[in-house]
């Protein structure tokens, strides 16, 4: 019984993949890497996603200063035209 439990507890830990995992613990070079390039694909998504997002914003806005509503229109002319003023 105890031989059992003992060569089930062992499949469940290579089924876990424990000694991959402990290998990548106890490798401080490669979790560093590891570490880092996380960083830096967290980074990209981040830029991608508020540029794609300050675009779109833009692109609204536009849309509203160029609808002529009153009072909205000429608070989001001036922020459009700041905005680009920024962008050049």
């Amino acid at each position: 019984m105890l031989e059992e439990r003992a060569e089930r507890l062992i499949r469940e830990a290579e089924q876990l993949r424990l000694g991959d995992y402990v290998r990548f613990a106890a490798d401080r070079k490669r979790r560093f890497w590891d570490a880092f390039l996380q960083g830096v694909a967290r980074g990209l998504g981040m830029m991608v996603g508020f540029s794609l997002l300050g675009a779109a914003v833009l692109f609204l806005l536009q849309d509203l200063a160029q609808r002529n509503l009153p009072g909205i229109s000429d608070f989001v002319a001036r922020v459009v035209m700041l905005v680009q003023l920024r962008l050049k």
